[in-house]
């Protein structure tokens, strides 16, 4: 296991879950993500890239929700947990993200070069 899926992993296990509003899609903008992260997604046409940005939607976003949940990067799983991100509709984890675990998150995105999903 690279050293980038180890990082992933913990960052993973370190980021406070909760439930999001049934239904609810508000934060499924356009979002980056690294390399590392976009290998566990499945691969999207240039046509579907670009229908989702025209409704500055992420291209994972099916007519049931996110269709990669379990692999959605990190900045997905962030939304919420922190001030930083606010969910839009006041949803949050009982305990936000630990702001050390989240500075390394953010130091993470400015090491690695990020990709429009």
């Amino acid at each position: 296991m690279s050293a980038d899926s180890q990082k992933i992993r913990f960052f993973r296990r370190h980021i406070p879950a909760f439930e999001c509003e049934p239904g609810c899609h508000d934060c499924c903008g356009p979002v980056t993500a690294s390399s590392e992260e976009m290998a566990r997604l499945p691969v999207k046409s240039a046509a579907a890239h670009a229908a989702a940005l025209a409704e500055l939607n992420c291209p994972h976003l099916g007519e049931h929700g996110c269709e990669v949940y379990l692999e959605r990067p990190l900045i997905c799983r962030l939304f919420g947990t922190t001030p930083q991100l606010p969910c839009p509709r006041g949803r949050r984890p009982e305990t936000p993200i630990d702001p050390a675990i989240e500075q390394q998150i953010y130091r993470y995105f400015a090491e690695k070069r990020q990709i429009l999903v």
